[in-house]
C-alpha cells in the first residue's frame, strides 16, 4: 500500500480492488506485516471518527515518555509499537454471498502510527467454498 500520513485511513475499497472473486461463503484474514501500524474495523461514513480515533490513541499512548527505552528510531516509534499491540495486526471477516459480511457502517481502517511509516504490506488469505 502507498505511504500514508499518520492517522486512521479507510482502505476497504482499496483492499477489495486487489482481491480475486470471493467465494460464496468463507472467511477472509487480513494481516499487516508491520509493528508500527495496525488494522481495525470501524465507522465507514463520517471521516470525523477516523480523526477522533487517531486523537484518542495519541492521548492513550503519548510520545516522549521518560520510561521508554526503545528510543533510537524517533519519538513516534515506541508509541507506534504499543498502539499496534493495542489495535492488532489482523482482522478476520466473514464472507457471505461473495461479499465481505461487514455491517452497514463498518469499514477497514489502516491505522498508521508513524509520522513517516512508508509503504505498508498487507497479506489477505481467503478460504471458502462456492
Amino acid at each position: 500500500m502507498a505511504p500514508r500520513k499518520r492517522g486512521c485511513h479507510l482502505i476497504t475499497d482499496e483492499i477489495m480492488r486487489q482481491l480475486p472473486a470471493l467465494p460464496r461463503i468463507g472467511l477472509m484474514n487480513i494481516f499487516i506485516k508491520h509493528t508500527s501500524a495496525a488494522l481495525s474495523i470501524n465507522e465507514n461514513a463520517d471521516p470525523d471518527v477516523r480523526v477522533d480515533m487517531a486523537a484518542i490513541l495519541d492521548r492513550m499512548v503519548r510520545e516522549g515518555e521518560s520510561y521508554y527505552t526503545h528510543i533510537y528510531e524517533g519519538d513516534d516509534d515506541m508509541p507506534a509499537h504499543a498502539k499496534c499491540s493495542l489495535i492488532g495486526a489482523s482482522l478476520t471477516i466473514p464472507i457471505s454471498n461473495r461479499k465481505m459480511a461487514l455491517g452497514t457502517w463498518q469499514g477497514i481502517y489502516l491505522c498508521e502510527f508513524r509520522n513517516h511509516g512508508g509503504s505498508r504490506h498487507i497479506t489477505v488469505t481467503i478460504t471458502g467454498e462456492d
